[in-house]
C-alpha cells in the first residue's frame, strides 16, 4: 500500500495485540458487518469466463440499482451509457490519472481517502490538498471530492456537485466523485449524470453496502469514450463471473431490508460511542467519526482488548468506528469504553 495506513489489519493487530481473529472486533473498515443471504452459484459460472452476457446482466442490474431515485436526465433509463464493473474502485483510481486533464494540477478536497493523492503523484501530476470548493484555482486540471466524504462524512448536494462540475468544466477541467459509502443516500448521487456529461466520472463501491469487500468489486460511471478507455486498460475478463453475478442477484433485490438493518447498527453504535463518554464529530451509515484529545491511547487501550479501530497519522485526535454487527459486540465495545481511564 506503499505507506499509506488502511482500516482492516486485523493480522497485524493480532500479531501486535494477541488473540485470535474470532477473539477481535474489527471496527477498523466502513464495511456493512452483516453480509445478506447470498445466492447459490452455479457451478457452470465457476467453470466460464466471464462472457459478455454475464457482463452486460450486471451492468444493467447496476444501472437499476443506482438510479433508483428520481436522477434525471435527458434520456430514458434504458439509453443510458451503463456503468462499466472494475474489480474494486481502487483498480478505477489507479487509471483515473490517465483520464484527466495533463499538466494541470490536481485539486484534492481533503482530508479524504489517501489513495487519490498517491496514485496522482505516481502518475507525475501535482496534488494540492484543498480544505473547500472556494479554493479551487483556475489551474486545476482536475477536482476529486467524495460523497458523502471519508472520514469525516461532509456532503454536497447533486445541485451543488452539478455547479462544480460546470466550474470546472468551464476551466476545461474534470470532477471525479467517489461515491463509495452513497448507497444509502441516493438523492446526492451524480452517477446517472456522469454518462452524458464530458468531465465527469462517479465511482461506487459495490463491497461496503453489501458487506461483500472480499469480492472487489466496483462500477464506474462515464461517457461511452472514457468507459471504453478504462475497459482496455483493465484489459479482458477483469471481474470474475462469481462477481458479476453476485452482484447480479443482489442488485435485483430490495434494498429496504438492508438499508434498515445498517441503520439499526448505526444508531446502536452512537448510543454505545455516547454513554461512552465520546464525542461523534462525523460519519456515515457505515461508520463514526470520533474525537477525542487521548485518541492514541484510547486506540491502544480497545487493541488490548482486543477492538480494532481507524487512527489518522494527520488528525491525532479522531478515531474511525465502524458498524458493530450484533448486540453482543456492543456490550464488548461499550465494556471497553467504560474502563477506559479507570
Amino acid at each position: 500500500m506503499a505507506g499509506i495506513a488502511h482500516g482492516g489489519g486485523l493480522s497485524v493487530a493480532i500479531a501486535a495485540y494477541g488473540g485470535g481473529s474470532d477473539e477481535w472486533l474489527d471496527l477498523s473498515t466502513g464495511i456493512n458487518p452483516n453480509t445478506p443471504e447470498l445466492p447459490e452459484i452455479p457451478a457452470e459460472i465457476w467453470n466460464r469466463l466471464p462472457d459478455r452476457g454475464l457482463v452486460d446482466a450486471a451492468r444493467a442490474a447496476a444501472r437499476d440499482w443506482y438510479f433508483c431515485c428520481g436522477s434525471k436526465v435527458s434520456s430514458s433509463s434504458a439509453d443510458v451509457v451503463l456503468p462499466l464493473p472494475v474489480p474494486g474502485t481502487q483498480s478505477f483510481i489507479q487509471i483515473l490519472p490517465k483520464l484527466v486533464p495533463q499538466g494541470r494540477p490536481v485539486a484534492i478536497l481533503s482530508p479524504t481517502y489517501g489513495e487519490y493523492a498517491h496514485c496522482f503523484r505516481k502518475a507525475g501530476l501535482q496534488v494540492d490538498a484543498i480544505r473547500s470548493v472556494e479554493d479551487i484555482r483556475p489551474d486545476h486540471g482536475t477536482l476529486v471530492l467524495v460523497n458523502p466524504n471519508n472520514p469525516d462524512g461532509r456532503t454536497f448536494s447533486r445541485a451543488d456537485l452539478l455547479a462544480i462540475h460546470a466550474r470546472m468544466k468551464a476551466q476545461s477541467g474534470h470532477l471525479h466523485v467517489d461515491e463509495a459509502f452513497g448507497d444509502a443516500r441516493p438523492e446526492l448521487s451524480v452517477a446517472r449524470q456522469a454518462a452524458e456529461m464530458p468531465g465527469l466520472t462517479v465511482s461506487r463501491s459495490f463491497g461496503k453496502f453489501f458487506g461483500m469487500a472480499g469480492l472487489r468489486l466496483g462500477f464506474v460511471f462515464a461517457p461511452a469514450a472514457v468507459l471504453e478507455t478504462i475497459e482496455t486498460e483493465l484489459g479482458p475478463w477483469a471481474v470474475s463471473g462469481p462477481a458479476l453475478y453476485l452482484a447480479t442477484e443482489l442488485m435485483r433485490s430490495d434494498r429496504t431490508p438492508i438499508l434498515a438493518a445498517i441503520k439499526a447498527r448505526r444508531a446502536a453504535l452512537q448510543t454505545v460511542l455516547t454513554v461512552g463518554g465520546l464525542t461523534v464529530a462525523g460519519g456515515t451509515e457505515l461508520f463514526a467519526l470520533v474525537a477525542h484529545e487521548k485518541a492514541a491511547g484510547l486506540f491502544e487501550h480497545l487493541a488490548r482488548a482486543h477492538i480494532l479501530v481507524r487512527k489518522f497519522d494527520y488528525a491525532p485526535d479522531w478515531l474511525r468506528v465502524g458498524l458493530v454487527a450484533d448486540e453482543q459486540g456492543d456490550r464488548k465495545l461499550a465494556s471497553a469504553l467504560a474502563s477506559f481511564g479507570s
